[in-house]
């Protein structure tokens, strides 16, 4: 993440807790050297920090799951409730599966124990590295307050049907999961977990589900209910299915845009979710908040301007910068955070190289342009013309637009 996005010089409040002294104490030794930038706190049981919360603020817990007089989970099931702004991090040790699946939809983000000091700095830092782009404190304790998005019913009832099924597939649970937004976010959170000791980022929701294994994926979705349903209100401003055509024809384009410009394969992995999840800000909003995103659709039919302008209006924030503040706070890969988080504004991005953002960004726009208006390549309003040609890749409009008019036709017949 660039340091530009983490936050200045406002010190972070965090509190730590455990209900062994010694390891409190060897947690205050270790982030000695983060005094600077971290204010912290320790408490010695659940009751305790719940006091403490309720004296003054905090920007994030971080708890260990096995304490005697409340368990981590049902502390961070607490702070969820009443202090839905707070990041929840969860430790715990890989003996206590079981028990940690407790706090599935209570914590943010998992660490395996003994817990490595700088994953925890990183964990820490990059869980609000992007939450100063929301400009609105009620938007901040919505997406904080979240433990899943809602996912297409057609889609999510095939999953569980899918468990259902004495042998089951894991490569079709995977690939039904790849084609909704709201599972995809949420599977990548919990295998990019440090809990689950995969030492690498997982970016495709396949080789999620294989790795996680059918045991545990069954656990996850049919006890734990990881995934929610979307529920249709007369108030919902669009219709959901609308908005997974897109993002997934958007991925499908930033793939094969990634691999026309020879990226290696974990970044062509990143620019397809990426690509998926790039509008997971506009589910958020329209899904919590849809009277003011009906303001919004209906300032866009009266006004020839752009709607996160008039996000920025209505909500204090866009959804850009909601999307990427959810990837930020579940955990995911910080390239797939900042192509979220620019996808509509590249400039803002310091690195000036072509990477995923550069990809999604392009596959957004050819996407809406081949799909709605069939606009010529070089004449797309929502594309920066500009940003292309200071990275030198104008030349190479003609050629992804031609690959996105091919990927539109196939879907099309498939359809």
């Amino acid at each position: 993440m660039p340091p530009e996005l983490y936050r200045g010089k406002v010190k972070t409040k965090i509190l730590f807790v455990d209900d062994e002294v010694m390891i409190l104490q060897g947690l205050q030794r270790m982030l000695r050297p983060m005094k600077d930038n971290w204010e912290m706190a320790f408490a010695v049981s659940g009751s305790e920090a719940l006091e403490l919360m309720a004296k003054q603020p905090f920007d994030v817990v971080v708890s260990d799951m096995r304490m005697q007089e409340m368990d981590g989970a049902d502390l961070l099931c607490r702070v969820k409730k009443e202090y839905p702004q707070i990041v929840r991090i969860i430790l715990s040790g890989q003996s206590d599966r079981e028990a940690a699946l407790k706090s599935i939809k209570s914590a943010h983000q998992y660490l395996s124990k003994p817990c490595d000091p700088d994953m925890l700095k990183n964990t820490v830092n990059r869980s609000i590295a992007l939450r100063d782009l929301i400009g609105n404190d009620k938007v901040k304790r919505l997406i904080s307050g979240m433990d899943s998005l809602p996912s297409a019913p057609s889609l999510y009832i095939e999953v569980a049907e899918l468990l259902e099924q004495p042998e089951c597939s894991i490569q079709s649970i995977g690939e039904t999961i790849a084609k909704d937004l709201g599972m995809t976010a949420k599977i990548l959170q919990l295998v990019n977990s440090s809990f689950f000791g995969i030492p690498r980022h997982i970016t495709h929701p396949v080789e999620a589900v294989s790795l996680l294994g059918l045991d545990t994926v069954k656990a996850l979705i049919l006890a734990t209910g990881i995934f929610s349903k979307f529920e249709k209100n007369n108030s919902f401003p669009f219709r959901i299915e609308s908005l997974l055509n897109h993002s997934i024809k958007t991925g499908a384009i930033a793939k094969k845009l990634a691999i026309m410009e020879n990226f290696p394969k974990h970044l062509v992995d990143e620019a397809f979710v990426s690509g998926v999840l790039h509008d997971v800000g506009k589910l958020i909003l329209a899904d919590n908040m849809p009277v003011q995103y009906n303001e919004v659709l209906n300032s866009l039919k009266s006004n020839n301007i752009f709607d996160v302008e008039v996000e920025r209006q209505i909500f204090g924030t866009t959804h850009s910068a909601v999307g990427a503040y959810l990837i930020g706070l579940w955990g995911m890969p910080d390239v797939i955070a900042e192509a979220v988080a620019f996808h509509h504004s590249p400039m803002d991005y310091a690195i000036k190289d072509c990477v995923p953002l550069t990809i999604v960004h392009v596959a957004d726009g050819l996407e809406h342009c081949v799909s709605q208006t069939d606009l010529p390549a070089a004449n797309i309003e929502s594309i920066d013309y500009g940003y292309l040609d200071k990275l030198g890749l104008t030349g190479r409009i003609a050629a992804w637009h031609k690959i996105t008019t091919s990927i539109n036709d196939e879907s099309k017949s498939d359809g």
